[in-house]
């Protein structure tokens, strides 16, 4: 029995399909099949049910692939002590980042990253927050950038910063002349929104009190862009609330139609988190460890109230 063996179940297990799996193993079909037959004749049993499709693990198999994950997970916690030990930040590192977060952060500190650990190769996924946690799960992440708190037992959360709510508001709307924005200003059927599935989203939803499901203004939109929200927003269609960070690259012309809100101001956490039997540390307090240096200036905002991102 080898390690190499096990992940190869792993990878077989996941994917339901001996050719796929080989695929994500880098390796051909033929020598994942044979290296698997060869620890089935070695433990005399079938871990999968061939005859099925998509492929099945057996009843054996399921308890097979539940220990062969704590092995595999072991087996590269000793690299991970080794490398501690040296001090050595380096090897693959795979990140995911939300879509509302990836514009305006990632070019803060992937530079700074990349030039201070040049023995890291970063790997980043633009993911939604569900398929976030789920790759986490699995193990084909290793951390992630997000809008928190999830309420995740399994799931470790680091706060990097909180980041004000900020509303960008046109010429003929009702709240254009306000100096700021309260809470009680703001009617969901007013409010551009992006589509489901981003937690932004979510948070506007449960920042708002007065939630009316009629559509008054003759359209739907689902748009995943805040461009877009922008743009929609100057044709006096709306008004939008957009991420503080966001509104840092808008030109001077749109800067004069942004408003603050009155403090405590609505803002979202956003946190780095991994599982929490995630095993390169190391590379995770130097991933934050250089986000914390480049936002600290951008971000110090500390009067603020933090709005779920979760669906309520």
């Amino acid at each position: 029995m080898t390690i190499t063996q096990l992940k190869y179940v792993l990878s077989v297990a996941e994917y339901q399909n001996f050719t796929v799996a080989a695929e994500h193993s880098f390796v051909t079909q033929p020598t994942l099949s044979m290296q698997i037959q060869k620890l089935e004749d070695e433990l005399g049993i079938q871990i999968f049910n061939r005859s099925k499709k998509p492929i099945e693990l057996t009843e054996v198999g399921k308890k097979i692939v539940q220990q062969a994950k704590v092995i595999v997970d072991e087996s590269i916690r000793i690299i991970d002590i080794v490398h501690q030990q040296k001090g050595f930040v380096g090897g693959e590192f795979k990140l995911g980042i939300i879509p509302t977060i990836m514009p305006t952060l990632l070019p803060m500190f992937l530079n700074n990253f990349t030039k201070k650990y040049p023995k890291v190769k970063l790997i980043i996924e633009e993911l939604n927050t569900e398929d976030i946690i789920r790759k986490l799960t699995d193990g084909h992440l290793d951390a992630a950038i997000v809008a928190s708190p999830l309420e995740n037992e399994s799931i470790k959360e680091r706060p990097l910063y909180y980041e004000p709510f900020v509303g960008l508001i046109p010429e003929n709307h009702r709240l254009h002349k306000n100096k700021q924005l309260t809470v009680e200003d703001l009617e969901m059927d007013d409010i551009l929104l992006l589509e489901d599935g981003h937690c932004f989203k979510n948070s506007i939803i449960n920042l708002c009190r007065n939630y009316k499901v009629d559509n008054k203004k003759g359209f739907q939109l689902a748009s995943g862009s805040f461009d877009t929200l922008i743009k929609l927003t100057k044709e006096g269609l709306g008004m939008t609330l957009l991420p503080y960070l966001h509104t840092l690259d808008l030109s001077k012309n749109d800067q004069t139609f942004l408003k603050e809100f009155a403090s405590p101001q609505p803002a979202r956490e956003v946190s780095l988190i991994f599982h929490k039997s995630q095993l390169k540390m190391q590379l995770i307090e130097a991933l934050k460890k250089t986000i914390d240096g480049v936002v600290r200036g951008a971000i110090s905002f500390s009067d603020v109230k933090i709005i779920s991102p979760l669906q309520k």
